[in-house]
């Protein structure tokens, strides 16, 4: 029996602390699932076929590493994908009340998928697709924190973003 794993994420952009927690599951597990979530409750920069393709490009040299879009219940996700269990990444002890919140509703909801919690590698302890977004909408530097060619397209997308972004009354007036 194969051992499947799930690894949830809006991934919105992957970053390398996603790619490292991916990767050393992919060293645990026997199958491994980068499971994007479609529909979560946050604004997007990409939409979820770049999401997934990027995920695809940034994993592409890990064999037993697929990526899928998903929507709806997480723990519905794993059952129809044959996983028993979860993986998510903790950089900090925000991450373990938001994350052991969430695993205990999981284990009510399915008490038959279990939830692993793998630390954060030190160099990315800090990191998130939401500092760095920021960083590149102020001009920064990421390199070694996103693949490079999520860097070139997040720089592009946002900078597309800016240039339809209606002008505020205000300054028409």
């Amino acid at each position: 029996m194969t051992m499947t794993a799930v690894y949830p994420g809006t991934f919105d952009p992957i970053t390398m602390g996603h790619v490292d927690i991916a990767r050393r599951a992919a060293q645990i597990f026997e199958h491994v699932i980068v499971a994007v979530y479609d529909t979560p409750a946050k604004t997007l920069v990409f939409d979820t076929a770049e999401r997934v393709a990027m995920a695809e490009k940034a994993l592409a040299g890990v064999g037993n590493i697929e990526v899928r879009a998903f929507g709806g219940l997480l723990v519905e996700f794993a059952r129809q994908a044959g996983a028993r269990v979860i993986v998510r990444g903790l950089r900090a002890v925000s991450d373990y009340e938001i994350e052991t919140q969430m695993a205990l509703m999981n284990r009510t909801l399915a008490p038959d998928v279990e939830e692993v919690f793998l630390v954060a590698s030190l160099q990315y302890s800090f990191l998130s697709a939401s500092l760095i977004k920021e960083v590149i909408k102020l001009g920064g530097t990421v390199e070694g924190l996103v693949p490079d060619f999520v860097a070139d397209a997040l720089r592009q997308k946002l900078a597309k973003q800016e240039e339809t972004a209606p002008v505020p009354r205000w300054l028409t007036s």
